[in-house]
């Protein structure tokens, strides 16, 4: 060695620095400008929850959330996420959960240049754009900016990152086109850009030059066109995610939007199998685009073990000669549209775990459908999800299937008889047969060897349950739906050995007894999320049990319970006690207890009475209440005004007493409000016409007066409009054609969901649906569902109604039911009547209607109920149309009117007849002082003309000779009338 001591010199130095280091990071000082630059950054942030309050001390490597290099002290990391999370309340809203910061990204950032790691996700920057100069950060390597509401384009500069190895951008709002300079990041190897509803436009290319790339997710956006035969080149990639990801929290009230890849199947399996990729891939999600084809051979992508092809266009028979990867572990293709059944070669995917063919359109028998799974798929498939088919055939045995754990067959077409001695796979945790027409019994042996069993739902078939009386499950169950089963008529004792159900369905199953006690011990003990025990003949009185925790939804209607309403019951979302014999006051209701997250309320018909309490304050989520058909008395309290998210208001069929509460104006979402049928009284307020998402405006048999506000006509949204047996008077308004969605007409319910409750329990919506009593062709009958969304009525009979009928109401040419009978209308009938052509029902019955019917009214082909009589209408029924298929008591008591179906002719439109006109106020001909000079003349001219000849007899004698002669030529011009009649009907 030519120079020991500087080798020794040198020696020292690094025994220093790594001296240095093993001293631990306490000694290491952050880099002055570095620090000034973070705390710039601080100084920007808005920072509620003190996630950066560590960062005052001097030395800046010590700070919480960053990461110093322990030789040159610069920053290399920066972790700064947040974990927010967003939690939907009723009515759309949501509020933040967990801790965030927000406010401004400052481009002091750019000191740091050594930076190799940035995560500032799951934060909240709204309406803000991805800083641009992040891409000065040269030595980058991970950069995570999801899950923080950026909006605007994906900076090109970001493509600069040379360095950069990981690049997350999911989750935000992010739009325009994916730069094609990210193709330039060559040393990436996870690229996630999805979740951006408004990121469009087509695939770059240039991304099939990411050769390091292992990660790529393009899902939850709009992008459009084929799949870039350039991804076939990405010979390190693993996963592929084109499709819909389920895998984050929506950050949107609504569905996220679905890429639109319309390429047929073959081709985009075609491109990536001439690749490297085919070697490489591992997952592939094309799911929820518009990709077309039928599933063609994937044996050539040798990794593959996940394969998604759900909620696309494709058709058609599964090829039998389609080979799966020895690999694959995982096949979706539901929600398409295939046909017949599943491949023989299905059989031989050995290392299947799971197979969703679910809402395909299969139409194979189930048993066929089984023996060709009868290969080694048997052994190792876990999850076997045929649901919503129309796959028909009796129920095979599946014990063959040893490591079953989940098995949807409900909603198909399967029948017949359940055999006795098949028997379910052992390890089944999940069993879904609801649904279908299968029939039989259910015994013990059936479950004899299934442990595991957690879920059942034999709803919805013609199925009993017949157990021993002292049998003891060898599983417990967690979700129970045995809906329509027969159970009864005893309440079925082996529930009382399941201690851990949360979820019950068990209506409609022909129980008649009285609920044990220990049934209601359980709801308590088991924090019972859901149960339906509706639609029995349950009985006796609910005991108090002791419970305070929110369930979501106890649904005990149209049973034969009685007395009190059990406090515990109240903490529910949904609570439904309809149809019961419940009685006594429910001034329970104002107790000190927690109902403050009630959503649906429904005690109707039941025998409930007293006033109904007024402490609706303490409820305010509520969305639906339902207090008819019960006997509440007294006024409407005016708490409820306070219920600022309530939907549907039903209060009809009470004793409820003097106006509505003005408080109710705050009630703005309305969209149901039904007062009917009860002794309310006062004017129909003005600010009824506030409530623009009203739909349904029920007001029917009280003792509403005056005239009818003009604001109605600012209910946009309203279909159903029922004043009527009421006091009104006035005339109708003519603004009534700004019912605009009486204007639309409604050919299908095709799609109709009913409206929707959103729960805190559960992230999805719950479906509820309206009804309500209407007179529909002259008897009263009940609407419900879809039926009564696709009504559009306006029913304002038996009230005081005057003057004419405005034109306007021609323009309402959707409406279904036009009831104005029974008032003291005048005038004419509006001539282009027949341009509402969706009426089925008309009734201007018992008015002062004067003049002809008109002739536009033959155009209405689908009239199904007319009433015109008891009226003063004249002139001839129009012909050659339906209108004269109607009874003749539909134009009764109209005088003037003539031709068929009434036995009265008419010659060129007139009667043949002169008949008797006795019509009212300005429309009669004669008047009162026509009629008394009327009678004096007639009394004269009678002793003048009879006088004469009563006392002479020449006069008496001429008198005579003159009605002879008079006969005579009477009877001589009948028969030459006669005669030309014949002549011309000949």
């Amino acid at each position: 060695m030519k120079n020991p001591v500087g080798f020794l010199r040198l020696m020292m130095f690094m025994l220093c620095v790594v001296s240095e280091v093993v001293n631990g990071e306490e000694e290491i000082r952050c880099i002055r400008e570095e620090r000034e630059a973070l705390l710039q950054f601080k100084a920007a942030i808005v920072d509620p929850y003190g996630m950066l309050s560590s960062w005052t001390t001097p030395h800046c490597c010590q700070w919480e959330r960053i990461h110093c290099s322990n030789l040159t002290s610069h920053i290399l990391s920066l972790d700064l996420h947040g974990d927010l999370l967003y939690k939907f309340l009723p009515g759309g809203s949501f509020q933040f959960n967990g801790r965030y910061m927000s406010g401004e990204i400052h481009k002091s950032l750019m000191e740091l240049q050594q930076l190799q790691y940035l995560n500032l996700s799951s934060n909240y920057f709204p309406d803000t754009d991805i800083p641009e100069f992040l891409a000065s950060l040269k030595n980058l390597k991970h950069l995570d900016l999801s899950l923080c509401r950026f909006r605007g384009r994906i900076p090109s500069q970001l493509g600069s990152l040379s360095h950069l190895e990981y690049l997350n951008l999911a989750h935000n709002y992010l739009s325009n086109v994916i730069p094609y300079q990210l193709g330039n990041l060559s040393q990436l190897q996870h690229l996630d850009l999805s979740g951006n509803p408004f990121l469009e436009g087509n695939i770059p290319p240039q991304l099939g030059k990411l050769s390091q790339l292992q990660h790529l997710d393009l899902s939850e956006n709009l992008l459009q066109g084929i799949i870039p035969s350039q991804l076939g080149n990405l010979s390190q990639l693993h996963e592929l995610y084109l499709g819909r990801y389920y895998g984050y929290i929506k950050m949107s009230d609504g569905d996220l939007s679905l890429n639109n890849l319309t390429e047929d199947l073959p081709s985009i399996l075609g491109n990536l199998s001439s690749g490297c990729v085919r070697q490489s891939l591992q997952e592939l999600d094309l799911s929820s685009n518009h990709i077309t084809g039928t599933l063609s051979d994937i044996s050539v992508f040798s990794s593959l073990k996940s394969l998604f092809l759900f909620g696309n266009l494709l058709s058609g028979r599964i090829p039998e000669g389609v080979n799966l990867p020895s690999t694959l572990e995982d096949l979706s293709v539901r929600s398409n549209s295939l046909e017949s059944g599943i491949p023989k070669s299905f059989g031989n995917a050995c290392s299947l775990l799971s197979l969703d063919i679910s809402n395909t359109g299969l139409s194979d028998e189930l048993p066929i459908i089984i023996s060709h799974l009868s290969g080694c798929v048997r052994y190792s498939l876990q999850r076997l999800v045929l649901d919503t088919n129309q796959i028909n055939g009796t129920l095979p045995d599946f014990s063959t299937f040893i490591s079953l754990k989940i098995l949807y067959l409900d909603d198909n077409k399967l029948n017949g008889e359940i055999p006795m001695d098949i028997q379910f796979p052992p390890k089944l945790e999940e069993l879904y047969i609801s649904s279908n027409s299968l029939k039989g019994v259910l015994t013990d042996y059936h479950f004899a060897n299934m442990s595991k069993l957690q879920k059942l739902d034999l709803s919805d078939n013609s199925l009993g349950l017949a157990f021993t009386q002292n049998w003891v499950p060898h599983f417990q169950l967690i979700s129970i739906n045995l809906r329509s089963c027969k159970l009864g008529p005893t309440f079925p004792m082996w529930l009382q050995t399941q201690n851990k159900f949360v979820d019950i369905d068990i209506s409609n199953a022909t129980i008649s007894d009285i609920v044990p006690e220990w049934f209601w011990a359980k709801l308590s003990l088991q924090r019972v999320v859901t149960m339906n025990i509706s639609y029995n003949s349950l009985r006796g009185t609910i005991p108090n049990v002791s419970s305070t925790y929110v369930s979501l939804s106890m649904h005990l209607g149209s049973n034969q319970f009685e007395g009190s309403i059990p406090l515990f019951l109240w903490n529910s979302q949904i609570l439904d006690l309809s149809k019961n014999k419940f009685s006594n006051p429910i001034s329970s209701l104002c107790g000190d207890f927690a109902i403050s997250v009630q959503l649906h309320l429904d005690i109707s018909y039941n025998q409930l009475f007293g006033d109904i309490p007024d402490c609706w304050k303490q409820i305010n989520s509520l969305v639906y209440l339902d207090l008819s058909y019960n006997n509440f008395s007294g006024k409407i309290p005016t708490s409820i005004g306070w219920l600022l998210d309530l939907q549907v208001l039903l209060l009809r069929n009470n004793n409820l007493v003097e106006g509505i509460p003005f408080s109710i104006r705050n009630c703005t979402k309305l969209k149901m409000f039904d007062l009917s049928e009860n002794k309310l009284s006062g004017s129909i307020p003005d600010w009824i016409g506030t409530k623009e998402e009203l739909q349904i405006l029920s007001l029917r048999k009280n003792q509403f007066f005056g005239s009818l506000p003009l604001m109605v006509c600012c209910l946009r949204n309203l279909h159903l409009l029922d004043l009527s047996l009421n006091n009104l008077s006035g005339k109708i308004p003519k603004c009534i054609n700004n019912l605009t969605s009486m204007i639309q007409m409604t050919y299908s319910v095709y799609g109709f969901r009913g409206y929707q409750l959103k729960t805190f329990l559960l992230g999805d919506p719950i479906p509820y649906y309206l009804n309500a009593w209407l007179t529909w062709k002259g008897s009263k009958q009940m609407f419900m569902d879809e039926g009564l969304s696709l009504l559009k009525v306006i029913d304002l009979s038996s009230n005081h109604f005057s003057e004419e009928i405005p034109t306007e109401i021609e323009k309402l040419v959707g409406l279904i039911s036009l009831n104005l009978s029974r008032n003291n209308l005048i005038g004419k009938i509006p001539s282009n009547i027949g341009n509402m052509t969706s009426l089925d029902s008309l009734d201007l019955s018992r008015n002062r209607l004067v003049g002809s019917i008109p002739l536009s009214l033959a155009q209405i082909y689908g009239l199904g109920v007319l009433d015109l009589s008891h009226n003063h209408l004249s002139g001839k029924i129009p012909t050659g149309t339906q209108l004269q298929s109607f009874n003749q008591s539909r134009y009764e008591d109209n005088l003037d009117l003539c031709g068929p179906p009434l036995e009265k002719l008419c010659i060129d439109g007139k009667l043949t007849q002169k008949p008797n006109v006795n019509v009212y106020e300005e429309y009669s001909f004669f008047n009162n002082e026509f009629f008394i000079s009327m009678g004096i003349e007639f009394a004269l001219s009678f002793w003048m003309v009879f006088g004469s000849i009563l006392f002479k007899r020449s006069c008496r004698r001429s008198y005579f000779n003159f009605l002879n002669n008079l006969k005579d030529n009477v009877h001589v011009k009948i028969a030459i009338f006669v005669r030309a009649l014949k002549r011309n009907k000949n």
